[in-house]
């Protein structure tokens, strides 16, 4: 706690407000590596605070981005419709998805050794192995958004516009969770410490979390405008996420107590947020990236 009092929040400038630091993932290197959405490039940020940026194209669109089975990192391409993967030493290639314009949204690893997305803007799931393989499903609802890896073996995602929980079987079946709270527009998902999924609705003000068997739980925030955006399991077993509308990150337990820490400016518009070298770590707008110390 009083290292928490003492330095509470760090900030490192990974690039201009106009760099759009979006999604952030430790890499297999070790490193803290972030999508730099408006600028079209992957950055970077070595253990020893060293930056690197690679351009991966100006009107791209690099948006979210995942740790891939092959010692690689995979991410979406917004913009050109397009899934990337990027080797630690910067060589990047891209592949088409069969649905012409999907935005392409989120990415994750799946249990199957493959990456698995969402083509948000086509309301399509896709599968591609390491060799870039391509194989595409129809979504249980509309606007696929984040996509992570359960603990049964499938996939779960947000249906930010049809206000569900999804999930696909490796095998390609899927199913739809409504959620109670209209225009909740769950955006981003992950795997807590409990065995449930936990995500976001940033048009409720809410967290949510369902377990395998579909039971679901929502958790109202203190502050409703806050609009929650990413989600991520912190080194404490808490859930840590961003607040973008109020520019804060908030935590919340597994038994649902909920708390919130101010960033550096109100304006700063956090975005992706990560647990790297035992802290969380945020995106901001401004073009920076926040170390946040676990208290």
């Amino acid at each position: 706690m009083s290292r928490w009092l003492a330095d509470p929040v760090r900030e490192f400038t990974i690039g201009t407000p106009e760099a759009g630091p979006y999604a952030l993932t430790e890499g297999p290197d070790g490193a803290l590596w972030c999508t730099l959405t408006h600028q079209g490039a992957i950055a970077r940020r070595g253990t020893d605070g060293s930056l690197t940026v690679h351009p991966v194209g100006a009107d791209t669109g690099p948006t979210i981005l995942a740790q891939g089975p092959d010692g690689s990192l995979w991410f979406t391409q917004y913009r050109a419709h397009r899934i990337a993967r990027i080797t630690v030493e910067g060589t990047v290639t891209s592949f088409t998805p069969p649905t012409t314009g999907g935005g392409p949204f989120g990415i994750a690893a799946g249990p199957d050794g493959a990456m698995w997305f969402t083509l948000s803007g086509a309301d399509r799931l896709g599968r591609i192995t390491t060799d870039g393989d391509i194989t595409e499903y129809p979504a249980p609802g509309a606007f696929p958004a984040a996509i992570t890896a359960g603990p049964d073996g499938a996939m779960w995602f947000t249906l930010n516009q049809g206000n569900a929980i999804g999930r696909i079987t490796m095998d390609g079946r899927t199913t739809a969770c409504p959620l109670p709270t209209e225009a909740a527009a769950p955006v981003g998902i992950t795997a807590g410490p409990d065995d449930a999924l936990w995500f976001v609705e940033i048009g409720a003000g809410q967290i949510g979390r369902i377990t395998v068997d579909g039971e679901l739980t929502e958790y109202p925030l203190p502050d409703r405008e806050t609009r929650p955006h990413a989600i991520t399991t912190g080194p404490d077993g808490a859930l840590w996420f961003s607040e973008w509308g109020r520019g804060r990150v908030g935590r919340i337990t597994v038994d649902g107590r909920i708390t919130s820490y101010d960033l550096p400016r109100p304006d700063c518009e956090p975005h992706g947020i990560a647990h790297h070298d035992g802290a969380l770590w945020c995106a901001l707008e401004t073009g920076s990236l926040a170390r946040i110390e676990v208290p």
